[in-house]
């Protein structure tokens, strides 16, 4: 019988040396594989070594554990089962509400043995039932759809709402209105912001963009693209399930992540 091995992503040096040696004590059969001190690297390990299990710390440098799940869950080999996420955080109560009795586990900082305890044993059930993996990535899905929003403010009724983008066209700043856009765009270190008649860049992240944003119209549907629905021409599935987005005034096909697969539900 195969041994189950683990990837952990934790910035903190610390902190995930003691989640390694909790696991050792707690949970020996388990075999570390790697350690990601930042998103890229999880990203990275993950797809190298294929784990059964990954620890996830929430907010680390280069992406968020929010962004590896959801980059994994597109990049993933369909020949092997999705792994298990644990995301590990000090974000309060109230957000954790959003992981709790779900797919993806989480334990707080600072670690303690009885938290662990709880997850290594909810852990070695998931992994024991062979019926159930294949459901494991749809069901986080399903629960990341809840969490991205929960955690990154969107929706939020506090923050204004943008009429208006200040973007840059070549040597030129110009001012946008919010409702000529067809889609954002991430780039490296900007956002495309793409109209009918041209393309500009503003220097921001698509987590720091959508709070601003009008989440009735305009949706995320792929962690590299925001759309302005009021331009969504069709969606179309492909034979494997996966499914792209055709906007008017725009030829390009943006492909939609299984993680916004829900909002194309009834298409």
């Amino acid at each position: 019988m195969k041994l189950p091995i683990a990837l952990i992503a934790e910035d903190e040096e610390i902190l995930a040396l003691t989640l390694r040696k909790t696991l050792e004590r707690l949970w020996p059969e388990l075999s570390i594989c790697a350690h990601a001190e930042n998103g890229v690297e999880a990203v990275n390990h993950a797809l190298k070594h294929c784990p059964d299990v990954i620890f996830l710390d929430i907010k680390m440098p280069g992406k968020t554990g929010l962004e590896v799940a959801e980059e994994l869950a597109e990049e993933w080999p369909g020949d092997r089962p999705f792994p298990l996420i644990v995301f590990v955080t000090a974000y309060d109560e109230f957000a954790i509400a959003a992981f709790e009795h779900q797919a993806c586990d989480y334990v707080l900082k600072p670690i303690s043995d009885v938290r662990i305890a709880k997850t290594v044993q909810r852990l070695q059930s998931k992994l024991g039932d062979q019926q159930q993996r294949p459901l494991e990535l749809e069901k986080m899905m399903a629960q990341l759809a809840q969490i991205v929003p929960t955690l990154s403010g969107a929706g939020t009724a506090t923050t204004e709402k943008l009429t208006m983008i200040r973007a840059a066209v070549g040597n030129q700043i110009r001012m946008i209105p919010i409702t000529d856009i067809l889609y954002f765009e991430a780039t490296d270190k900007y956002i495309n912001v793409v109209t009918a008649e041209q393309s500009s860049l503003i220097r921001m992240s698509l987590r720091e963009l959508l709070p601003q944003l009008d989440t009735s119209v305009f949706w995320q549907i792929h962690r590299s693209y925001i759309i302005n629905t009021r331009y969504l021409h069709y969606a179309t599935r492909d034979e494997t399930g996966r499914l792209t987005v055709q906007l008017k005034g725009s030829s390009n096909k943006l492909q939609v992540s299984r993680v916004y697969a829900h909002l194309f539900k009834q298409m």
